[in-house]
């Protein structure tokens, strides 16, 4: 597969919680207003994307993500604002749409959805969903949200909730909704959103990118399938950057193993070893961690073995420092970026 020309480079966080010198958990408010520095910081060395991930459990903090954003916004001028993931299944479309035209609005053209069922289920007891719905309540949603981006009178019925007849929804965008679809893995997934000609955004979180190359190959056949001009496709990691390879595994190990073994507790599997990280730290594993050379090497791989139009480094790692948080992303814009741009021969991207 080729790369095509001019890929763009972003950052996604759920909001995670450092410690404070006690140990404790900072407050979520603290969380916060951390995320906005660090979008901030992300536009000023020259990133392309900022996705806040959707969450309602005590370890993340961003559980309104259109919200923290439209901040952000107000904090930046250039880079898109999006969500990895917006929880559509425990979602209302019509909101949905609403507060993304809003963010759209303030933020001059720059929002964007990425629409997933998410990692947890703790939206469905929280939103009274539900879990046996949980196939049903994404499809009919997705197929709503597409049709009210459209911007014209919508009439749909479905199971999840009452039918529309002919609604016209508010505000109006300039330049309509960017609407991606995040997915973990299930054929079925990315022949749903190819069905709608949907981009898709990949979540490599164990294993290697390259066991999810024929996912990108049915996403572009199934495009084709439907009649869709091809589409984006954009890969979602964990990783951290730091001076040297050991630097950042030492920094981010700790972190990595303590949130993965809580929430592994949670699901009945065992606790995350040194062994697992190192594996998945490797040259085609999914944890995107290193120097800066390290890290631009395997994006690159990874942006050739996919055909990625764009590739977003989960940065916040469990309890890792808020500084050491903002040096990887220094790092990642002012070093690991340009480099992949050089392995690649590509230029950075006209916005």
């Amino acid at each position: 597969m080729g790369t095509p020309h001019a890929p763009t480079f972003g950052l996604d966080t759920f909001g995670d919680l450092e410690r404070t010198a006690d140990g404790d958990p900072v407050h979520h408010a603290v969380a916060l207003r951390q995320v906005v520095e660090e979008a901030v910081l992300a536009e000023e060395v020259g990133l392309d994307f900022f996705g806040a991930g959707e969450h309602h459990r005590a370890d993340f903090s961003i559980s309104a993500p259109d919200v923290l954003l439209a901040a952000i916004a107000g904090r930046t001028r250039r880079i898109q604002l999006g969500t990895s993931v917006t929880v559509l299944s425990s979602e209302e479309p019509v909101r949905v749409f609403e507060r993304f035209a809003t963010l759209d609005a303030v933020s001059r053209g720059r929002a964007e959805i990425t629409a997933g069922r998410g990692s947890f289920t703790e939206s469905f007891p929280l939103f009274g969903l539900p879990l046996e719905q949980y196939e049903v309540l994404f499809s009919e949603k997705l197929e709503l949200l597409v049709a009210l981006l459209e911007e014209k009178p919508v009439s749909w019925q479905g199971t999840v909730r009452p039918p529309l007849e002919g609604v016209e929804l508010f505000p109006k965008t300039e330049d309509g909704l960017a609407l991606w679809v995040g997915v973990g893995g299930t054929p079925e997934s990315v022949v749903r959103a190819a069905s709608y000609g949907l981009p898709l955004v990949v979540a490599v979180i164990g294993g290697s990118p390259e066991q999810f190359a024929p996912l990108v190959d049915l996403h572009h056949r199934a495009l084709e399938h439907y009649g869709h001009p091809s589409r984006p496709v954009s890969m979602h990691s964990p990783g951290h950057v730091a001076a040297t390879d050991e630097e950042a595994r030492e920094q981010m190990f700790p972190h990595q193993a303590e949130s993965f073994t809580r929430i592994g507790r949670e699901r009945g599997w065992g606790a995350y070893t040194r062994e697992q990280f190192d594996a998945n730290a490797g040259p085609t594993g999914s944890i995107f961690v290193g120097s800066p050379e390290t890290v631009a090497q395997k994006i690159a791989w990874a942006m050739r073995t996919l055909g990625l139009s764009r590739f977003q480094l989960k940065y916040a790692v469990g309890a890792l420092p808020h500084e050491q948080r903002l040096e990887s992303i220094r790092l990642y814009g002012t070093q690991v970026v340009p480099r992949v741009r050089e392995l690649l021969g590509v230029q950075p991207a006209d916005f």
